[in-house]
């Protein structure tokens, strides 16, 4: 039987920490997991006015901690006074690295490696879920699981985090359609991983921001990612200025109506992408199709040499090595720098977009109000809300037949 062990960076969290470790202390599981909490902080933030509330509230968590006998605890003090973070080293990123090495080096290999933020709500099946999808598959690695933000009781915020879910479930499908390995979403939050996998990729990558995206990346590289789980996590939408972009950026921008970076991509951004999947027969054949794909010419186009994809061709031993390493190439990140450019070329309404994918995706579903002429502001929550939860049922159905 293996251990879970979960994850938690805090910093300025006594709001919500003890509402999540409540929510783990319920779990009913026949597994047993330990939670391993860092509470996290620039150390020259003990010498800045400005962040003193944080400081403070770093020692309250710290406290409230020490004085917690529900969970088997693992405290982390990166947040007293020459205990904080240094220079670069620092961020969420740097707290999720620094756990997950503490839990590699209690971990045994088959252990699981449960990923959570500090404001994140789970049902009491949650952990045995993930004990069960892991133990019955010897194969999986790493899980991206499904997500769902729960509404508050502010309309601005719950607006904000709405939209922020539809560009995020958008995209998601849109891949997932297309039968893309990049199909998956990746929350610090809903993340599990194998502790000998993670050590296996070498640990996270502690960026400021986006340091998920990467892990699973890695993971979905090296194989055996899997995107379903019978329980989602359910996050705490809230607006955050402590990273570059992620959720909080996200939405106290759109909070403003600023919703450039996170648009509503129509599924014809998609396209070539598919096609050049549909034709990777003819490309490990001959350089023909890359010619005519406007996602292959994309991805020649920054490369030093002249043809990307005879060297590869001479570097691998069949065509499923050549497919494989064409994914290496053609990754998550630069699929979506290619969305990117093409939504910029030739830019389609955001609403036109929701309103053609629900019309192609599933028109069952698709609300009888839903316009392509009106803006998504002028619906109500409710109704945005409903769109959500299509989506979400959408995204659910093929995450569980992602193949």
């Amino acid at each position: 039987m293996f251990t879970l062990r979960v994850a938690i960076p805090a910093m300025d969290e006594p709001e919500y920490l003890p509402a999540t470790l409540d929510a783990l202390a319920r779990q009913l599981t026949t597994f047993p997991f330990e939670v391993y909490v860092c509470v996290n902080q620039p150390d020259n933030y003990w010498h800045d006015p400005v962040k003193s509330s944080i400081c403070e509230h770093n020692q309250q968590t710290l406290a409230f901690l020490y004085d917690y006998t529900f969970l088997t605890l693992h405290i982390l003090d990166f947040s007293s006074p020459g205990k904080g973070w240094i220079g670069k080293k620092k961020g969420v990123g740097f707290a999720r690295k620094i756990l997950f090495d503490r839990i590699l080096s209690d971990s045994q290999p088959e252990d699981i490696v449960v990923s959570m933020d500090a404001d994140t709500y789970v049902k009491p099946s949650y952990l045995q879920s993930i004990a069960d999808r892991f133990a019955s598959d010897d194969r999986l690695n790493a899980v991206a699981v499904p997500y769902y933000h729960a509404l508050g009781e502010d309309e601005v915020r719950n607006r904000a985090m709405l939209r922020y879910e539809l560009y995020m479930r958008n995209y998601a499908i849109n891949l997932l359609k297309i039968n893309s390995p990049y199909g998956f979403t990746a929350l610090g939050s809903a993340i599990a991983m194998r502790a000998s996998a993670l050590r296996k990729i070498g640990n996270i990558t502690p960026l400021q921001s986006g340091e998920d995206f990467y892990l699973v990346q890695k993971f979905c590289k090296m194989g055996g990612l899997g995107i379903f789980n019978t329980e989602c996590v359910y996050p705490a939408g809230r607006y955050s200025d402590r990273v570059p972009f992620g959720t909080g950026p996200a939405m106290a921008m759109g909070a403003k109506g600023v919703w450039d970076s996170y648009p509503i991509y129509h599924h014809s951004c998609f396209s070539q992408i598919s096609e050049a999947y549909r034709n990777l027969p003819a490309l490990y054949r001959n350089n023909v199709i890359s010619e005519e794909n406007a996602f292959l010419r994309f991805l020649q186009k920054d490369e030093k040499k002249k043809d990307i994809w005879t060297d590869i061709r001479q570097n691998v031993s069949d065509y499923d090595h050549f497919v494989k390493a064409f994914h290496q190439k053609a990754d998550g990140l630069r699929i979506l720098q290619y969305v990117r450019t093409v939504n910029r070329q030739k830019p389609i309404n955001e609403e036109v977009a929701l309103y053609e994918n629900l019309w192609e995706w599933t028109p069952e579903q698709c609300p009888i109000w839903l316009a392509p002429d009106r803006s998504l502001p002028s619906y109500s929550v409710k109704q945005i809300n409903i769109l959500r939860d299509t989506l979400y049922e959408v995204e659910m159905f093929l995450r569980k037949h992602y193949h």
